[in-house]
């Protein structure tokens, strides 16, 4: 799971990422919006995708009870609208051609490709950018 988190003028650009070894849960999905509650001062305009995960009674309630999420969705099927699908492109680019001898070392693989990105203001705006968002043009 993973978030671009821009400045309200676009000119900073973090990245927040969790992830796990197994299929969500909504207490995880709640979890990674109490982290984004903790460390993103004012409202937090929320746009993600259609996953049954994120319509879950739980995180729906969840998020009812933060006044400070305001949450819009993309259109179904349109990955190439989101800026999260960039970093995990980005991802998959580093660690092609890698051959991991064990699941512990895919993560370590997949962790430095997430911390490449990261680190790399550029990067993060090319996530940014990849999308047909007339906000980030």
């Amino acid at each position: 799971m993973g978030a671009l988190l821009v400045s309200p003028k676009g000119k900073k650009i973090r990245l927040s990422i969790q992830s796990y070894w197994h299929s969500l849960t909504s207490e995880e999905v709640i979890a990674f919006l109490k982290q984004l509650l903790r460390i993103v001062r004012g409202s937090i305009v929320l746009v993600w995708d259609r996953p049954p995960i994120h319509k879950r009674k739980a995180v729906q309630e969840f998020i009812q009870s933060h006044k400070r999420l305001v949450v819009f969705e993309f259109p179904v099927a349109a990955p190439e609208l989101n800026p999260a699908e960039f970093i995990w492109t980005q991802t998959k680019e580093h660690i092609a051609g890698t051959a991991p001898h064990d699941k512990y070392e895919l993560q370590a693989n997949v962790y430095t490709g997430i911390a490449r990105t990261r680190a790399s203001q550029k990067r993060l705006l090319a996530c940014l950018h990849g999308t047909r968002l007339s906000r980030f043009d």
